[in-house]
């Protein structure tokens, strides 16, 4: 038997060995220290699930890569077919839990929905926004997905040749574990980070950013909830195109990976360069294109419209704690923050042809 990813629940590993190398069933509980009747109870659990085909796809996928077929160990299994199964892909816990963080944040969302046809190597999540076309808020690979259907994180809505999976209430609280989780990291490097400030910047007050990240990043966002709002005409306060906007200056934010600090000090950010030694790094090119995105979309927006930015559409702070922090009148936050949406609207539009609110 090969090495299980750590992401695997124990019930799918129980099964998998039963119904691949046919363990008995008191083998199993002596192996896993539970009773018979257990392992039997999460063994039918499992078959039953395989109706979803996620669910179906991704135990044939790990039975394959993981557990070797039986009758391999008697010399049935040819070396080209052992080798075949070998060379399955599989997803690290690592990556498994930074995608489905970014994936369950969007599924958490009001009207979101993860979309996947038979034949698409890819899914997406999409926003139903009542009156308009569906948003599409993230790009999930197939891999991940079938990974987050067998930890029960989503779970198979409706049916039709197009499946449609919504954020279960494991889901949910896998989310919320894995936002502690990131925001403890962000916290000790914040920590860390804070030894190389200037002595100017010794009286900031950075600690409240993790905290208000971790309050509002289960709830939805600032953007989504003032374009539900009407004005006297009837039309909404944020268009789709402002909401998209701000979608993808936090969908570049979060790629970047640029640090707590930078919701409080992003003209630091701009000046001082970003790199790693001040404000964290992320892995590969992709995270320094971001960073370059990033910096790109708050020079243009300048002082003022790059703060209130920042705060609603990257830490999802709601408005009327920004307009307290930022010493501004009471329900004068909406407006610049659309001002704001606006020019960064035109940003895009005079620098990226065709772009799309998702970047990763």
């Amino acid at each position: 038997m090969g090495e299980w990813p750590a992401w695997v629940p124990e019930p799918v590993r129980a099964y998998l060995i039963h119904t691949h190398e046919g363990a008995s069933i008191r083998s199993l509980a002596r192996a896993f220290g539970c009773e018979p009747s257990t392992i039997s109870r999460r063994i039918r659990r499992i078959e039953n699930r395989r109706d979803d085909v996620l669910v179906d796809i991704a135990l044939n996928r790990l039975g394959c890569r993981i557990v070797a077929p039986r009758g391999a160990s008697n010399g049935f299994e040819d070396p080209e077919s052992m080798s075949k199964h070998s060379e399955l892909p599989t997803i690290d816990e690592a990556r498994m839990q930074r995608e489905a963080m970014r994936v369950l944040r969007r599924l958490n969302e009001p009207g979101a929905c993860l979309a996947l046809a038979p034949a698409m190597e890819t899914a997406v999540v999409v926003r139903d926004t009542g009156d308009g076309p569906a948003v599409r808020t993230a790009v999930v690979e197939r891999m991940i997905a079938e990974a987050m259907a067998i930890k029960e994180w989503i779970e198979a809505s409706g049916t039709g040749r197009i499946m449609r999976y919504r954020i279960t209430s494991a889901g949910r609280a896998a989310l919320k574990a894995m936002v502690a989780r990131d925001e403890s990291a962000r916290a000790r490097k914040a920590g860390t980070a804070a030894a190389d400030l200037d002595e100017e910047d010794d009286d900031a007050d950075y600690s409240g950013i993790a905290a208000r990240k971790a309050r509002y990043t289960l709830a939805e966002s600032p953007l989504v909830a003032l374009s539900r709002r009407r004005d006297k005409g009837g039309r909404p306060f944020l268009d789709e195109a402002l909401v998209a906007a701000g979608e993808r200056l936090r969908e570049d934010f979060e790629l970047a990976q640029v640090g707590a600090k930078v919701g409080q000090d992003w003209q630091r950010f701009l000046t001082a360069g970003t790199s790693s030694s001040r404000y964290g790094s992320g892995d590969g090119g992709g995270a320094s294109a971001a960073r370059d995105r990033l910096a790109a979309a708050l020079a243009a927006l300048g002082p003022g419209l790059g703060d209130v930015t920042v705060r609603c559409c990257c830490f999802l702070e709601g408005l009327e704690t920004a307009e307290r922090r930022m010493g501004w009148s009471a329900r004068s936050g909406k407006i610049v923050l659309r001002i704001a949406l606006q020019r960064l609207r035109a940003h895009y539009d005079e620098n990226s042809e065709h772009w799309s609110p998702l970047i990763g």
